[in-house]
């Protein structure tokens, strides 16, 4: 009975484990070409251009050397707005107030030009088409600065913390989200980290391994604007969370620490 007690105890004990290989970013795993250190890794074919959709918002800003000019292009108040609220650096609803957001159709409506459709564009394709726009409204020289707002992604699962956030840059990678949103806790499966992604007209789920040095050449290295992550829970999880697990193991080893005593008191006594 001791010997079945003592197995049991070893099993699961084995099975609470968590091996550093299924929670160490960046390895070189079998089946993958390897990657060592201070090689220079080239990034993916598809190269990181950004395509502008329905509903974003970007940041359009204008100079002239006729300040007159410029101010018909501002809205009223938004100076002011954005002078007030760039004290707090982090917060992303800043554009939300002040950016250009672009309707269902994907137009953006600008004072005195109107609506021009700028969805499916790069950031620079946009910039010069309303360039276009101004230069064919104005005599006198308007110079136009387009950039997104921001990139925007939402977390769920075993982060730190799900939320959506902002990281105000025009390029992230996966690990600048993973580090703004509280890195992943130990039961998350690295190995199993879905993007879902939208494009023009649809959605697709990718999966990622973060465990996979490969990674750094895959095209899904770098985040894009509206990106949804989701880490999936070890099956451990059902045993506490990373917080707690080590305490909940503790406990239930005095239980059966106990158990055992008490059985072996009651089997000397009979």
């Amino acid at each position: 009975m001791k010997h079945s007690l003592l197995i049991c105890l070893t099993i699961l004990m084995a099975s609470s484990c968590i091996s550093n290989k299924r929670i160490t970013y960046l390895q070189n795993l079998p089946g993958n070409p390897e990657i060592n250190l201070d090689e220079f890794i080239p990034y993916a074919e598809v190269q990181y251009k950004y395509i502008l959709q329905p509903f974003d918002i970007v940041d359009i800003d204008f100079a002239s050397a006729s300040p007159e000019l410029t101010e018909v292009f501002e809205f009223q108040g938004s100076r002011n707005i954005r002078g007030g609220m760039m004290g707090g650096a982090g917060n992303g609803d800043l554009f939300f107030f002040t950016g250009y957001s672009l309707d269902e159709s994907g137009n953006v409506e600008l004072p005195k030009l109107g609506k021009i459709k700028i969805s499916g564009m790069t950031e620079e394709e946009a910039k010069n088409s309303i360039q276009h726009a101004i230069n064919a409204y104005f005599k006198e020289e308007v110079y136009v600065k387009l950039r997104m707002a921001g990139i925007r992604y939402t977390t769920l699962g075993e982060f730190g913390s799900s939320s959506t956030k902002v990281i105000l840059r025009n390029r992230a990678t996966i690990f600048d989200a993973l580090a703004a949103s509280g890195e992943s806790n130990i039961l998350a499966k690295r190995n199993r980290l879905f993007i879902i992604r939208q494009y023009d007209g649809g959605t697709k789920i990718h999966q990622i391994n973060l465990n996979d040095r490969s990674l750094l050449a895959s095209p899904f290295f770098f985040i894009q604007n509206n990106d949804i992550l989701y880490l999936e829970p070890m099956k451990i999880r059902q045993f506490g969370n990373a917080d707690n697990l080590a305490s909940s193991l503790q406990l239930f080893g005095t239980f059966l620490a106990s158990g055992l005593l008490l059985f072996g008191l009651l089997r000397g006594n009979f």
